[in-house]
């Protein structure tokens, strides 16, 4: 798999990330031994990055992923994230150390506080981060939950690696502020939720098919307000990808790399199926007519995510 570097602080990385969230059972069951294979065939398709953080299953994601990456620690970037809930000068390190006991390891890669205690300054969140990298704990850091202005600060404070946020065909509104701001400083961008939660792929359109237990039960999208808009635009998305003869999540993450080299998408599953889906649109080019259709699908801040609908 071709790899990326992940803006300009030198933090290399295959181009396609996973995301670990799956495993925490939050989209259904998930058995120990077939997640322990899983990330092992993650490491044998070449994708080097595992994103985490550690709310995933109260930290037991954590502790799956320090167990199965252990023989290979040296060839796997860990990226994990808590969220700053307080005011406490220590609560990022006391959550690193938490986190870094739970993974079986010295230090992670990447790691990124979620800002999203408005009494806490971003500078301050900024300096408690640049704390862990001279105490060997991170090697780089990220954020999340931040604007582009809050970016800009903490940036001038110590380098951010990262911006971890949502990203997707379905979610664009990253463009509008957020996304400009990492490209001119020269910031990554860890792109979450790349398949929108699954709707991209057209697999999970209906509500009666979630679990009771399901976040996208309360995601706004999939209200029945905005549902059936969305379902609408992404017909069309679903004709472009039949005429190409690839399936519509694997264009939706091709159309989310091309987007430039500091983006790196992350997406989850539990399915090695779906995982060598995901691991085919990598190799999948895309023409400008092509993305300019897609984008055109769905405009920023059409998909209803911000109404309760």
């Amino acid at each position: 798999m071709d790899s990326r570097r992940l803006g300009d602080a030198g933090l290399i990385t295959s181009c396609l990330g996973f995301g670990c969230l799956a495993l925490s059972g939050v989209y259904g069951h998930v058995d120990r031994s077939e997640s322990l294979a899983l990330i092992h065939y993650v490491l044998d398709v070449g994708v080097t990055l595992l994103d985490m953080s550690d709310d995933h299953a109260d930290g037991e994601v954590e502790r799956l992923v320090g167990e199965a990456v252990r023989p290979w620690r040296d060839d796997v970037l860990l990226a994990t994230r808590t969220v700053q809930r307080g005011t406490g000068c220590g609560e990022l390190a006391q959550a690193c150390d938490a986190s870094l006991k739970r993974l079986g390891v010295d230090y992670v890669d990447l790691y990124i506080a979620g800002h999203e205690e408005p009494s806490v300054p971003v500078e301050e969140t900024a300096r408690q981060l640049a704390d862990l990298v001279t105490a060997g704990k991170a090697r780089h850091v990220g954020l999340s939950g931040v604007t582009g202005e809050q970016l800009r600060r903490a940036h001038a404070v110590h380098p951010v690696a990262a911006l971890a946020t949502e990203y997707s065909l379905w979610h664009r509104t990253v463009e509008l502020d957020q996304l400009p701001v990492a490209r001119e400083l020269g910031i990554g961008v860890l792109a979450g939720r790349p398949l929108g939660r699954g709707f991209l792929t057209g697999r999970s359109l209906a509500p009666s098919r979630l679990g009771p237990a399901d976040p996208r039960r309360a995601d706004p999208r999939f209200s029945p307000h905005n549902l059936p808009r969305n379902i609408a635009m992404l017909r069309r998305v679903e004709t472009e990808a039949a005429n190409m003869d690839v399936s519509t999540g694997r264009l939706a993450l091709a159309w989310l790399l091309s987007r430039g080299p500091q983006v790196v998408p992350v997406p989850s599953t539990r399915d090695p199926v779906h995982l060598e889906m995901n691991v085919g649109s990598v190799k999948l080019r895309m023409t400008e007519g092509v993305c300019r259709r897609l984008e055109e699908s769905f405009p920023p801040g059409s998909t209803g995510a911000d109404c309760a609908g």
